[in-house]
Order: C-alpha cells, then sequence, then structure tokens
C-alpha cells in the first residue's frame, strides 16, 4: 500500500491546500511574509512528515517519532490560524471555522493512527 492511500496523509494534503490557498486570497499583503509563510510551511510539514515516516514505517519507533512530528506541526498550525483570526488578518470566520474544524479532524485521526501503530506487532 502506497502512503497516499492513508486517509491522514489524504487529509493533510486538503489542509495544506486549502491553507496554502487561505494566506493567498485571504490575508493581507503584510501577514504573506510572516505569519503566512510559517502556517503554510507547518502545514505543509504534516504531509511530509507522514510520507517519511511512512518510509521509515519498517522501523516501528521512527514510524511513531515521524506521526508525533505530525501531531506537532497539526497543533503549529492550529495556532498559527488562531493568531491569524485573533489579530483581525483572517477576518472570514467561515473560512476560519472550515480550517479548524479540518485540523481538529486531523489530529483525532493522527491520533488514532499512531495508537495503531502502537498496538501493531
Amino acid at each position: 500500500m502506497s502512503y497516499k492511500k492513508l486517509e491522514i496523509y489524504q487529509l493533510a494534503m486538503v489542509v495544506a491546500v486549502d491553507i496554502h490557498k487561505m494566506t493567498i486570497q485571504d490575508l493581507p499583503k503584510f501577514e504573506m511574509y510572516e505569519t503566512g509563510a510559517q502556517i503554510r510551511r507547518s502545514s505543509k510539514s504534516i504531509r511530509v512528515n507522514i510520507v517519511e515516516g511512512y518510509g521509515r514505517r519498517r522501523y516501528k519507533n521512527d514510524f511513531i517519532r515521524f506521526l508525533t512530528y505530525d501531531q506537532a506541526s497539526n497543533d503549529e498550525t492550529m495556532e498559527h490560524l488562531e493568531i491569524l483570526k485573533e489579530v483581525g488578518s483572517l477576518q472570514s470566520s467561515e473560512k476560519y471555522n472550515l480550517l479548524k474544524s479540518q485540523m481538529e479532524k486531523l489530529g483525532k485521526k493522527l491520533n488514532l493512527f499512531i495508537q495503531a501503530v502502537e498496538r501493531s506487532n
């Protein structure tokens, strides 16, 4: 099976693309190079760590370590999103709620996936 078939990878891809689009379409220009760049990097690192961890899945502890990085990157992305909302740079409550919901769902699925990997032989 390919990592591309993992539900967590597919959801992480949607989140990364949606975050990227939000930073281009909805943020003021000055945020593009500060928080916009940070949130793009953290959201994209979720996908990248899933891929790298999956490549190391033969080594269970490495796989779990990279999945744990995914959780941290998801949390970081959520924090950047909240900051953008709090300071008024992201004014669309609809966009904020959609992205927040996607990241909460991804965080839960990552947690369940880690638990499944931990239980596996």
